[in-house]
């Protein structure tokens, strides 16, 4: 059963980075696109970044230029480099995939993902 979990959110000031991982248990990352996701309070989860299988990465248009989505296979791990962060971008950040599809397709929606990490808050604040 693929398992994923977040971690490396915190406190940041505006302007400032972080670097948020995702790890993959019970299988191997070999075989799964993965998404970040952001939920910001009272509002609904949306979509960030996401990396294929091939290593295509695609960005909402909200963060291209300030975040990078990298995989390291051989950790089983997906990282999400954020930059220049700005207070908007407070929220529980998400790592998601879909252990039904084998065809290890991206996407940032998340109703078409099933299988969720618990999240990381990241707060950016002076």
């Amino acid at each position: 059963q693929v398992q994923l979990v977040e971690s490396g959110g915190g406190l940041v000031q505006p302007g400032g980075s972080l670097r948020l991982s995702c790890a993959l248990s019970g299988s191997t990352l070999d075989y799964y696109s993965i998404g970040w996701f952001h939920q910001a309070p009272g509002k609904e989860r949306e979509g960030v970044s996401c990396i294929s299988i091939n290593g295509d990465t695609y960005y909402t248009a909200s963060v291209k230029g300030r975040f990078t989505i990298s995989a390291n296979n051989a950790k089983n791990t997906v990282y999400l480099q954020m930059n220049s962060l700005k207070p908007e971008d407070t929220g529980i950040y998400y790592c998601a995939t879909d252990d039904r599809d084998l065809t290890g397709t991206c996407t940032l929606q998340p109703g078409l993902l099933n299988v969720w990490g618990q999240g990381t808050q990241v707060t950016v604040s002076s």
